[in-house]
């Protein structure tokens, strides 16, 4: 295969695999996020994961293609090199990913969101206190306003 057929094929691969990724995190946007981030980054180890094919030349290629053509065939040769690069890739994707929900897991915490933080632990958060329909502030209004 020439450099510029090889370059080619992986350009359409690469386009490809994104178009093929835009349309899962379409599929999966309705899920709770503590189920489509794993999915998300499962489906992107498995599409962009490349594998050596031709160790003398330096070829590869689309690590699910080579297991998925080595089963069909019956061919042996890469299958097992393509299945322990899928397994390393989506290793360092979760571990990632994982570090990157301790980040966001950190800084929610630090901004308060998440609940106060473990120096502000002391202090009482200002929380407004709701309005009680027989108090007086005109809120005998609003029973003449409910359209319940």
């Amino acid at each position: 295969m020439i450099d510029n057929d090889y370059l080619l094929a992986w350009t359409v691969y690469g386009i490809a695999a994104l178009g093929c990724l835009l349309v899962w995190f379409r599929l999966t946007r309705w899920m709770w996020r503590g189920l489509y981030e794993p999915l998300r980054v499962l489906m992107a180890v498995l599409l962009l994961a490349p594998t050596i094919v031709d160790p003398g030349e330096g070829l590869f290629a689309p690590a699910i293609a080579v297991t998925a053509l080595d089963l069909l065939f019956g061919v042996d040769s890469n299958a097992w090199r393509a299945v322990a690069d899928l397994a390393l890739y989506g290793m360092i994707g979760m571990a990632l990913y994982l570090s990157l929900i301790g980040a966001r897991w950190l800084l929610l915490r630090r901004r308060g969101v998440l609940g106060p933080a473990p120096a502000d632990a002391g202090e009482e958060p200002a929380v407004r206190e709701p309005v009680k329909r027989g108090e007086a502030g005109g809120t005998q209004g609003l029973r003449a306003d409910r359209r319940f």
